[in-house]
């Protein structure tokens, strides 16, 4: 048949033509561009998961730059806080050199003394001046701000590291569950029989060592010495032994007596030891010291209930007794307590609490206040560290102010006093009349500063190292393969397409020369009309 209308192989030809020059255009542009997904036709869900995998790819390469950015952060800050320390250490050689008043001239000591409010204030400046792109490191502008905190419940509070995940603040309780305790032994001073007129004395001459976690010293006691000049006398030398006496009922000095440590806590921090050299006189009844049992509550005195305790067993013979940490919870987790300090560490909270004695110490009723709560309302230092914003991809972490004035806070004669104290004209600098026999406060302050730099800096060391440095290597393995499946997806496969476009160019060369035939074919029809 012979049609001149329709010319179906010539259009047969046209079509396979257009397939194989699009199939050409597709080749040519991926070879240019050197990516196979170029649009969403050529592969749709290929170009799904590739944007996808692309958007990951830029969380994950943003975030080692963030984790990098924060380690030179960290750097810079510990690099002043390197200063800081040498300060510190500069001032406790010259608080040790004055300490040495025998051969220290007041003239020498108020030389120290400048040189100590020099170091002070350069502690101070460098607190208020340490800077990263105009970020403040050390002025407090990354701690946490606290709302709420009781004076008569709380002496200090220093909050590491908090996440508020949704809310704008947390709200932290504290239940004490435990009470903290001195070393403490008990002396009687009822006697029975014919010694009952010497109530309140000592019975014969001895010689008493007493030891606590300052030292060890003897102080020789004569008959008949009451209980009252007993006490003095271990009192005298409280600075040596760090162990206090007291008398049971001042009122009443056939109360008994109590030996007790200064501070709180177990171990080496707070005990106290009384042995008398040589044994009891065999004349005169034995010298007792009685300790409670299992760590039982202190008891309500006055007045002591001597026969009733003793015989019950809360009271044992023993020459030796150790604190007790305080024990609490906060938000329901178990702190850790050291002395009237608590500290809980987890992924959510993190802070150190130093309780008042109030609030630490069992009360004579034998139960425990209501919970003592604050608001942490803000503040601290927040890291975004992973390619998506969540709380579990991101770190926080709290840097206290390293001035003078919040730097070293002890608790002396019952308040908190700083490193800002040991300048001029403050209690425990080194002209003061009433420090200057007893450096004893100025050195606790000093070492309290000297443990809060070092923790600070370990506590950055270990966030650098732990967290940041971990960080991206887990995030450069990550974009690593990221970028594998991405480019397995997405790039071009230029041996495939060369040959791919080979093809391509030889079916368009051939669908030319088809089309071009088919064209001619019509004009057969002419012969027809010869």
């Amino acid at each position: 048949m012979a049609r001149i209308n329709s010319n179906i192989s010539a259009l047969i030809a046209r079509a396979n033509l257009n397939r194989a020059n699009e199939d050409l255009s597709v080749r040519l542009e991926r070879l240019a561009t050197g990516v196979r997904l170029n649009r969403g036709a050529d592969d749709p869900a290929g170009m799904i998961i590739s944007e996808r995998i692309r958007s990951d790819l830029r969380g994950v390469e943003q975030g080692i730059k963030n984790a990098e950015r924060a380690s030179s952060v960290i750097s810079t800050t510990e690099a002043s806080l390197n200063e800081v320390s040498d300060l510190l250490n500069s001032i406790k050689a010259l608080v040790v050199e004055s300490a040495n008043t025998g051969a220290v001239s007041d003239e020498e000591r108020d030389a120290n003394q400048q040189q100590i409010d020099s170091a002070i204030d350069s502690i101070t400046r460098i607190s208020n001046t340490a800077t990263f792109g105009g970020l403040r490191l050390l002025d407090g502008s990354l701690d946490y701000t606290l709302s709420g905190v009781s004076a008569s419940a709380i002496s200090k509070a220093q909050v590491l590291g908090a996440s508020f995940a949704a809310s704008p603040n947390l709200q932290v309780d504290v239940e004490v569950l435990g009470s903290a305790q001195t070393g403490a032994l008990y002396m009687r001073g009822d006697y029975t029989g014919a010694n009952q007129a010497l109530n309140g004395t000592l019975l014969s001459s001895m010689t008493l060592r007493i030891a606590g976690p300052r030292g060890v010293t003897e102080i020789q006691l004569t008959s008949g010495q009451t209980l009252e000049g007993l006490a003095k006398a271990v009192n005298t030398l409280t600075g040596l032994t760090g162990v206090e006496a007291s008398v049971l009922n001042p009122a009443d000095l056939s109360s008994g007596l109590v030996f007790s440590s200064e501070a709180y806590g177990t171990g080496s921090k707070a005990f106290v030891t009384v042995n008398r050299i040589g044994g009891p006189d065999p004349s005169a009844d034995s010298f007792t010291t009685y300790k409670l049992t299992n760590d039982e509550p202190v008891p309500n005195y006055p007045p002591f209930p001597w026969a009733g305790y003793i015989t019950g067993g809360q009271l044992t013979t023993s020459g030796h007794d150790e604190g007790k940490n305080v024990q609490a919870l906060v938000n329901g987790i178990l702190a850790n307590g050291d002395g009237l300090g608590i500290a809980v560490r987890s992924p959510s909270l993190s802070l150190q609490v130093l309780l008042t004695e109030a609030k630490a110490i069992q009360p004579t009723t034998g139960t425990y206040d209501s919970t003592t709560t604050f608001t942490i309302t803000g503040g601290g230092a927040l890291f975004q560290l992973g390619p998506e914003i969540n709380a579990n991809q991101q770190t926080n972490l709290g840097v206290q102010s390293v001035a003078s004035s919040q730097l070293g806070g002890t608790l002396v004669d019952g308040g908190i006093q700083f490193l800002s104290s040991l300048k001029s004209g403050e209690f425990n600098s080194l002209s003061n009349s009433e420090s200057r026999q007893d450096f004893s406060s100025a050195s606790d302050i000093l070492e309290a500063a000297v443990d809060e730099i070092a923790i600070l800096r370990g506590r950055l060391g270990a966030f650098e190292r732990n967290v940041l440095e971990t960080n991206v290597r887990s995030l450069q393995s990550a974009f690593e393969n990221l970028s594998a499946s991405q480019s397995q997806i997405r790039d071009a496969d230029f041996a495939a397409e060369t040959s791919a476009l080979t093809r391509s160019q030889i079916l368009v060369s051939s669908g030319t020369s088809v089309l071009q035939l088919a064209n001619q074919q019509s004009q057969a029809v002419l012969q027809l009309l010869g």
